[in-house]
């Protein structure tokens, strides 16, 4: 195997910056000066973008910046001590040791389980004295190696003669028992590094603690019996537990991965305090105490954050069916025409590679494409209502959202009938997950009785109230875009291209792109305006992330280096039609970047819908260009709102800029 560290990826004693962009862009390039990474950039992004998601400082004056990247051809180890320390977030001050862990995309378990042992070995102290006290690469290449052959650096210090008889004292009574869950987004330093220092400080308090990780080197899950005798639960956690319902009706103590590194003592201590408090949190069953412990997390939420949520779920879990089936279609129309719509049932059914129909292996192709794009479309309204439902009663909101959905696809209430069945049928699952039943009953409720009772009324409303009135609203509505031409059009235009830019994939940009896509399966050759409005959603989310990436181009002097660097990744996200890529600019001067976003959002939406350009695919920016039609103008549209908000926002920044305020001059006074 590749050896992770040599002499040339180390550096002693020496100055490397004031920030921890400047040690890891320094690390970056000394990874790939050895060979290991194609490009600095590639990898000191993808490493810094780690970095601001979480810090990487841990006590001990300890930093491990660290990222996986499509940079990195061999997994490499990069190691400084800083002559001038950097701080990068631990509690306890600034570091001086930095290891650069930089591992491929598709990194062997090996190196991996390596990388991880290299983290736990940091927080011994016998470990980074050692480090601290090298005098050469070579002799910090020794040190490091014999850590991940698990070498001891040094002899321990023997045990003061207090400590044993303490340990001794603590011994006779019986511990108390926790387990532990870690996990960070990465896998590769945080997760292992918070199990030891939770273990060690446990074993100091006289606590059986066990650690479950949940990291990139693989997960040995806990024992049954193990979890079972546990007096407390610490999840320790910067993304979900895996299998979290083993540890149901325990307390439950939740922190972040690196509070476990910074402060193991107090969240045993925390543990232990929780296991004695019968009023303590818990980790909640699946069914009704899952449902009542959701309920206290949003107390606090109001009725309109609340349906916003539930809006945006069902929306985000929509997207994949529309996104496939909408380039399925899109496809389907490419190979066979138009006029595929009207025989692709019969051509699927009826031919094969043997039996090919009329017009040949094109039209049997687009006819399975088209037909394949045309059932997953079948799944959107009945996924968002279905998805709805999930954000407000969890599990047992599912079955009836999906069926509401169904309904309201049956008797034509579209999408608007897909987003009232789904909360219906929320609301009313919710409501039943909060009676009070005896406990035999209890394990039928969120898998028989929750969904049966909430589909029958939540359906029930759809087909004897609601359904009717809610697709004739829809006919009114679709009759209306298919009738808007000129002036109409063009305002509808600068609407949608405004949404879009507003808030870069938030609640707005979401509605307007959800109210595109729910119309796209209702375009035809004879009626394209639900493709129109598709093509001007599509042209519009664009601009922001290419009109930034263009301003990074054309003034440098007003971007930071950061900044600099997401530029050039917002071409690439911008052409993908991936509006977020614009919400690293947005955040650090928001004042200045949404403006000048809409204002260019603005006038791609009203060239699209003024000349007519339309999308059959949901998503894909310029990669989608078959099924984008005048695909001339859609371009034009896109470069004139990408200019247009460059220039804004470089303006902006030049002299909408906040002056000093100037301290009155004081009158003059006669001398006395």
């Amino acid at each position: 195997m590749t050896q992770l560290i040599t002499p040339q990826l180390v550096t002693l004693d020496q100055n490397l910056g004031d920030s921890p962009a400047d040690v890891i862009r320094v690390l970056a390039g000394k990874v790939a000066d050895a060979g290991r990474a194609s490009e600095v950039e590639g990898l000191f992004t993808d490493a810094f973008a780690r970095e601001q998601k979480t810090a990487t400082g841990v006590p001990g004056g300890i930093a491990i910046p660290h990222c996986r990247s499509a940079a990195v051809t061999e997994p490499a180890l990069a190691m400084a001590r800083l002559s001038h320390k950097v701080d990068f977030g631990a509690k306890d001050g600034p570091a001086d040791l930095i290891f650069f862990i930089a591992a491929p995309d598709g990194a062997d378990q090996e190196h991996l389980k390596l990388l991880s042992k290299l983290a736990r070995s940091l927080i011994k102290k016998d470990f980074t004295a050692a480090l601290r006290a090298a005098s050469s690469p070579q002799e910090i290449v020794d040190l490091v190696d014999g850590a991940l052959a698990d070498k001891p650096a040094a002899a321990p210090a023997p045990a003061a003669p207090a400590a044993t008889a303490a340990a001794s004292a603590t011994a006779t009574a019986a511990p108390k028992r926790i387990v532990a869950v870690t996990a960070c987004p990465t896998g590769i330093a945080h997760t292992y590094m918070a199990a030891d220092s939770l273990v060690a400080a446990a074993k100091e308090m006289g606590v059986d603690l066990q650690v479950e990780t949940q990291g990139s080197s693989g997960a040995k899950p806990l024992d049954p019996a193990v979890i079972a005798a546990a007096d407390a639960v610490i999840f320790a956690v910067d993304v979900d537990v895996r299998g979290k319902e083993r540890f149901a009706g325990k307390p439950v103590i939740n922190a972040p991965v690196k509070r476990g590194i910074d402060e193991p003592e107090k969240m045993v201590h925390e543990a232990l305090a929780a296991a004695e408090d019968p009023h303590a949190r818990r980790v909640p069953h699946f069914g009704a105490e899952e449902q009542a412990a959701r309920a206290e997390d949003e107390k606090g939420e109001h009725i309109g954050q609340k349906l916003k949520r539930a809006l945006l779920t069902g929306v985000s879990y929509m997207i994949p069916f529309v996104a496939g089936g909408g380039l399925l279609i899109a496809l389907g129309f490419l190979l066979g025409g138009y006029d595929i719509t009207t025989v692709a049932d019969k051509v699927v059914l009826e031919n094969n590679f043997g039996n090919l129909p009329e017009g040949g292996l094109a039209i049997y192709l687009g006819a399975v494409l088209f037909k394949i794009g045309a059932l997953s479309m079948g799944f959107l309204v009945p996924a968002l209502a279905g998805y709805i439902a999930y954000a407000i009663a969890d599990r047992p909101g599912i079955a009836p959202g999906f069926v509401a959905g169904a309904v309201s696809g049956f008797m034509g209430a579209g999408f608007l009938g897909g987003i009232v069945g789904g909360l219906l049928a929320g609301y009313i699952a919710h409501l039943i997950g909060t009676w009070q039943v005896p406990r035999w009953l209890r394990g039928l409720m969120p898998v028989v009785i929750i969904p049966l009772l909430a589909s029958i009324v939540a359906s029930g409303l759809m087909f004897l109230v609601l359904g009717g009135p809610i697709a004739g609203l829809t006919v009114a509505l679709n009759t209306w875009l298919t009738g808007m031409s000129g002036a109409s059009a063009v305002v509808l235009g600068i609407i949608l291209g405004l949404m879009m830019c507003f808030d870069l994939g938030g609640p707005v940009n979401k509605v307007a792109y959800a109210f595109a896509v729910a119309g796209l399966s209702a375009g035809s050759a004879d009626n394209q305006a639900p493709w129109m409005i598709m093509g001007t959603v599509m042209a519009a989310g664009m601009v922001p992330p290419l009109a930034m990436a263009l301003a990074t181009a054309l003034d440098k002097k007003v971007f930071t280096l950061n900044e600099r660097e997401n530029g050039k990744a917002a071409w690439l996200l911008g052409a993908s039609f991936i509006s977020e890529g614009a919400i690293p600019f947005a955040a650090a001067d928001p004042l200045r970047v949404i403006p000048a976003s809409m204002l260019g959002g603005a006038l791609t939406g009203a060239l699209c819908m003024a000349t007519g350009v339309t999308s059959q695919a949901p998503h894909g920016g310029l990669f989608v260009f078959f099924a984008i039609g005048n695909l001339l103008m859609f371009v034009i549209a896109i470069v004139a709102g990408m200019i247009v908000s460059a220039l804004a926002v470089i303006a902006l920044k030049r002299w909408a800029v906040k002056k000093p305020v100037e301290a009155e001059p004081v009158p003059a006074t006669a001398s006395v």
